[in-house]
């Protein structure tokens, strides 16, 4: 069967592929530590599931708009505005199936032919695939480590053209943990607004932030700013909600009702119950954010300590996020008993095989010598996965 030619040009997500190699080995029995995953290990409070049952006993189970129900809107707009003063009415809030949803309808209602969009690299995984899908053309930036891998002004005007239509800004950021300040922000906006383009924020870790750092949206920044932005988010990492799958977008009213256009001619309305527990979840989920998060923090001190006395490895201090993503650009070259490990690829494989524990190469997120380390698991499993892949590290010659 002849395929559509933009499939070729995707691949399908190395995180999934990884887990789920992973879940079929423990399927098969075999003992297999997962830091692959990109979802919190907690439970989802009990508050809100408990939303989601009631909405179900209560018969909320038939279509909604597709856009999402009012209340959900208003739940957003209220969290937006608490948080960070933003103001937006209903009609500039889409409600979807998960934030990747909701970046893929805005790529589907922005993007022509031969547009441009600025990715900084490294960046999550399905960023340049969704461009790639809506024939525009991903402009991949690279950052540096002493950076804090993060995208500036400077950088960004250096990679505008007549062509490029949006920024993406990732903050904090998969894979590499790293938030922007204030002043980056700023710079990044100065330049987008200069050149009219749509800035893209990418704020889903939002919630997950250490050393008392506080989240900062480039859309706060000014009525201009806010203007040219779509903030993107959902409730997934911040109150463990993965498998419910709602995000959303606000933004400017125009581009969010074609986004919604979209969404009525695929998905039509997210699950109906999932939208009852994410009103909870938005209006009472505080606690079990702080709760989590100081989990994750000691999680990431162990695991970054860890990382950085194996032979091979040099980690940053992620300040956002739950990932480690530390450079092993050192251990490509060297032969492991089953062969040559020619990149972060082979190495990643190495380590399910040899360690039984599940990481993910840098070259999906554009960061060939990195690997990322998810440090959303228990503590016991991190330190039996980390002994496991400094044993393995010690057979390389």
């Amino acid at each position: 069967m002849k395929l559509a030619k933009r499939v070729g040009s995707i691949s399908p997500s190395p995180t999934l592929r990884i887990t789920a190699e992973a879940k079929a080995l423990a399927a098969q029995g075999v003992d297999v530590i997962d830091f692959a995953s990109g979802e919190p290990d907690f439970d989802t409070p009990g508050l809100v599931k408990n939303a989601g049952i009631e909405a179900i006993h209560s018969g909320f189970t038939k279509y909604t708009a597709a856009a999402g129900i009012d209340e959900l809107k208003s739940a957003v707009a209220d969290k937006l505005w608490r948080d960070q003063g933003l103001t937006y009415k209903k009609s500039q809030i889409l409600i979807s199936c998960g934030a990747k949803h909701t970046l893929y309808n805005l790529a589907q209602a922005l993007l022509d032919v031969g547009d441009e969009v600025i990715i900084p690299s490294p960046y999550w995984v399905s960023y340049p695939d969704q461009v790639l899908l809506n024939d525009a053309v991903p402009v991949l930036v690279p950052t540096t480590e002493e950076s804090g891998f993060q995208l500036t002004g400077e950088l960004l005007e250096r990679h505008v053209t007549s062509r490029t239509k949006a920024v993406i800004v990732n903050t904090p950021g998969n894979p590499t943990g790293s938030a922007y300040d204030r002043r980056t922000l700023e710079g990044i906006a100065e330049v987008a607004l200069r050149h009219k383009l749509v800035i893209i924020s990418d704020e889903i870790y939002e919630k997950i932030l250490y050393d008392g750092l506080e989240h900062v949206s480039i859309a706060a920044l000014g009525a201009e700013v806010q203007a040219q932005t779509v903030v993107v988010n959902g409730v997934s990492k911040a109150y463990s909600m993965t498998g419910w799958r709602i995000g959303y977008a606000a933004g400017p009213e125009d581009l969010i009702a074609a986004m919604a256009t979209v969404q009525s001619q695929s998905t039509s309305n997210p699950n109906s119950m999932a939208q009852k527990a994410a009103v909870v979840a938005l209006q009472q989920g505080e606690p079990f954010i702080k709760e989590m998060v100081a989990e994750f923090d000691k999680r990431r001190r162990f695991m970054v300590d860890r990382l950085s006395k194996i032979p091979g490895f040099h980690c940053r201090m992620p300040n956002g996020a739950f990932y480690a993503f530390p450079h092993v650009g050192s251990l490509v070259g060297r032969r492991s008993p089953s062969g040559p490990i020619t990149s972060a690829s082979d190495l990643s494989t190495y380590f399910l095989k040899e360690a039984r524990a599940a990481t993910v190469p840098g070259e999906g997120f554009g960061a060939p010598d990195h690997i990322r380390f998810s440090y959303a698991t228990s503590m016991s499993k991190i330190v039996d996965g980390l002994d496991r892949i400094e044993t393995a590290v010690h057979k390389l010659t």
